[in-house]
Parts: structure tokens; C-alpha cells; sequence
């Protein structure tokens, strides 16, 4: 005698979210600096401007990345066995990743395991990274956080981070954004549906500086903001600080003007330079033509920066 089995109907639009793929270079668990309490950070390949500081050029193209550090080969060979273009190659005594001749496939990083090389850009589905995200939940739970969408920018991958949202929303997560503001509205509205706070980049006052040292204008940046305070939700300004670039007396009054005028801005950031960026770009085989090299500011530069927007300044 057969028994009929129950079948439960399948949430389609669940279904659809899940099967989105997109491009991360990393998801960081544990990240205490984006957004409140404890968070999973994904962060997004792709990105529209190209700041002169960027502390993750592997972010800006969506195209996937090979890392090398030839300082930690150790000469096990795997590379040069697997490469089949001779991209990997000894000069003068030296392991050289020939960029020109490399295709990117990733197959000669698979069995580095010292680490000298590194794929860095995996495609994945919504649902690959919102069960890695849940692996911390009970860490969101307490602490009052969630998961924040980050990159390059996140806007550039309008499907699979609006699935990434709305799937989180429906586990109860507090979902936060970190955008650039320089994509067309209607990406930033899709997001803001699904969004408890919003990170906004904000890089340069002056509109002559912003285009010299991001490639775009601000005025696309600054009508988007303001459409996006209309909406309510939370925004803190997010300002990175570069030495001898835009840490200027005008700018900072800039920052204070631009937290005074919006009605739901949580205050702005101070996000003080660092060369993280300048080592990836050897790393990765970027062009550096029109990177800036700075030095690191010192805690008391720093501090006196964080007084030049007070009383809007965000203490996390």
C-alpha cells in the first residue's frame, strides 16, 4: 500500500534570489568596522571610479586577479608544470609571473600552498554566501549586527545584491551598505529596500579634485545622497583621509556642511589613509601610473582631523 507524501510548495521568488550568481574577492566574518556590532562583510568585484589611493585595486575591475608574492615561493614547481602559456618563469635567477603571457585561469594558484599565488575573484550563488554569512549569526544576534555588502561597489551587481539583501532580511539581519553613490538611482533604490543603514563614500568636496583624483564627477555622487536621505534610512558619511591630497581645511568644512544639510545622517567617519593599496598593486600587476603614494598619518593627525568635523563626527 502506497501513502502520498506532502510535498510543500517552493518559494519561487526564494528560489530565484538563491541561484543569482555574482563576483566577490572576499567575505570577511568578524568585521568590526562596517557597520554596527559584528558583521560579515562581502565584498563585491567591480567598481566606477578609480581613486588615486585605493586600498583595494583588485576590486575595481570585475575581471578575476592573480596574486603574486614571489618572496614566499618555494620553489615546488606545481606553477611552472601547470602553466601552459609559460607565464611562470625564472629570470636571472628569480621566479617572474610574465603578466602578458598569463590568462588569468587561476590553475597555477590551486596548489600553491605557500601562498605566493592566489586566485582572487570566485563567482558564486546568492545562497553560497548568505549560508556562509549565517554561520555567525548568533554573533549578529547579540551584538546587533548583520551583514554588510561592500567592495568595489556593490550597486555594479544590482541582481545578485539585491538577492544578497533580501535573502538576508528575510533571516532577520540588519543589512548595511557601503556604495560609492555613482550609479544610476535606481540601483541604489532597488537596494535601499532592503537596507538598515547606508555607508556613503564621500571622497573630495572640490568638483575639479574629485574628477582629477576618482575619474568621475561628484555630481551624480551628491544627487544620489540626497535622493537617498530623502528615503530615511540611516547614512553615515564615510571620508577617507589622504596627507597632502584632501586634507584640506575646506574640505573638512565640506564634510560639515554636507552631515548639517541631511535630515537622517548618523554623522561621517574619518577614515585616515593607509598603504595597504600601494603593496596590491604589485601584487596584482595593476597599473600605477596615477596611484598616489602618501605617508600614514599619525594618531595625533588623525585626532585633529576627527575635531575638524566635529560635531558631526561618527564614533563607532
Amino acid at each position: 500500500m502506497s501513502m502520498a507524501t506532502a510535498v510543500a510548495e517552493p518559494n519561487s521568488s526564494v528560489d530565484a534570489d538563491a541561484s543569482i550568481k555574482g563576483r566577490v574577492f572576499d567575505i570577511q566574518r568578524f568585521s568590526i568596522h562596517d557597520g554596527p556590532g559584528i558583521r560579515t562583510t562581502v565584498f563585491m568585484k567591480g567598481c566606477p571610479l578609480r581613486c588615486a589611493w585605493c586600498h583595494n585595486p583588485e576590486s575595481i575591475s570585475m575581471g578575476q586577479e592573480i596574486s603574486f608574492l614571489p618572496d614566499h615561493c618555494i620553489g615546488c614547481g606545481y606553477c611552472f608544470r601547470t602553466c601552459q602559456r609559460n607565464a611562470h618563469q625564472m629570470i636571472d635567477g628569480r621566479h617572474v609571473l610574465v603578466r602578458d603571457l598569463c590568462a588569468k585561469c587561476g590553475q597555477c594558484a590551486t596548489e600553491c600552498y605557500a601562498k605566493a599565488l592566489e586566485f582572487v575573484g570566485r563567482d558564486v550563488t546568492a545562497r553560497e554566501v548568505i549560508d556562509e554569512v549565517l554561520r555567525d549569526k548568533p554573533f549578529y544576534d547579540t551584538s546587533h549586527g548583520g551583514m554588510t555588502l561592500s567592495g568595489g561597489e556593490p550597486a555594479l551587481q544590482i541582481d545578485f545584491a539585491e538577492a544578497l539583501l533580501r535573502m538576508a532580511r528575510e533571516q532577520k539581519l540588519h543589512n548595511c551598505v557601503e556604495t560609492c553613490g555613482f550609479c544610476e538611482w535606481e540601483r541604489l533604490e532597488r537596494m535601499a529596500a532592503f537596507v538598515d543603514l547606508f555607508l556613503y563614500d564621500y571622497k573630495e568636496t572640490d568638483p575639479a579634485r574629485h574628477r582629477e583624483m576618482t575619474g568621475v564627477s561628484n555630481e551624480r555622487i551628491l544627487e544620489n545622497l540626497a535622493r537617498l536621505d530623502q528615503t530615511g534610512i540611516p547614512i553615515i558619511l564615510r571620508c577617507p583621509i589622504i596627507p597632502g591630497v584632501n586634507d584640506r581645511d575646506d574640505h573638512f568644512e565640506g564634510i560639515r556642511r554636507l552631515a548639517a544639510r541631511l535630515k537622517h545622517c548618523n554623522g561621517a567617519e574619518i577614515m585616515p589613509y593607509h598603504r595597504l593599496g600601494e603593496s596590491k598593486t604589485q601584487r596584482f600587476g595593476l597599473d600605477d601610473k596615477r596611484r598616489i603614494s602618501a605617508p600614514t598619518p599619525d594618531p595625533n593627525t588623525v585626532e585633529e582631523w576627527k575635531r575638524k568635523i566635529e560635531p558631526y563626527l561618527f564614533n563607532a
